[in-house]
């Protein structure tokens, strides 16, 4: 599984305007409601799934990510929505370091184990110095779709 199979190009947002966890969350989710990936009618729900999750565990990994992600029975496929912060944001990571980038993941609740290959390919780029760098250096769309692009084509080193 690659990363362009579940990101929404649309829903890519390089220069997120929110600057709280809860903010950046809902900013996220109207980018994949906007780009017609997720249906508008659950929206509300969605965010409170992701804001419980977050408050079950931190989605804050470290070196200056996030990966806030909910299953839920009523998305019809996988979505990724990619946010870029430049100030920073307190996503309460285990580092205690603000978070940069954040990739917010919607599975439905039937495909667990495409769930869990979208969730291992995500780790498996973010673990690499390289993709994290040139994710947070990111400023537009293009730049981050050309990043996912060499992510997948296995162009990055770590």
């Amino acid at each position: 599984m690659k990363l362009s199979d579940f990101v929404e190009t649309k829903a890519i947002v390089p220069q997120l305007q929110a600057t709280e966890r809860d903010d950046v969350i809902n900013e996220l989710i109207d980018a994949l409601v906007a780009a017609g990936t997720v249906d508008a009618g659950i929206r509300d729900e969605l965010i409170k799934k992701v804001l419980e999750r977050e408050k079950n565990g931190s989605t804050g990994f470290g070196k200056g990510v996030a990966v806030p992600h909910v299953k839920h029975e009523q998305l019809p496929k996988m979505a990724a929505a990619i946010g870029v912060s430049q100030k920073g944001v307190d996503f309460n990571a285990l580092d205690k370091e603000p978070v940069f980038s954040i990739v917010l993941l919607l599975s439905p609740l039937d495909k667990p184990d495409d769930h869990l290959q979208a969730m291992e390919n995500i780790f498996a780029n973010l673990q690499k110095d390289t993709f994290r760098k040139f994710l947070r250096q990111a400023t537009t769309v293009e730049d981050v779709t050309e990043l996912l692009h060499e992510a997948d084509t296995q162009q990055l080193a770590g």
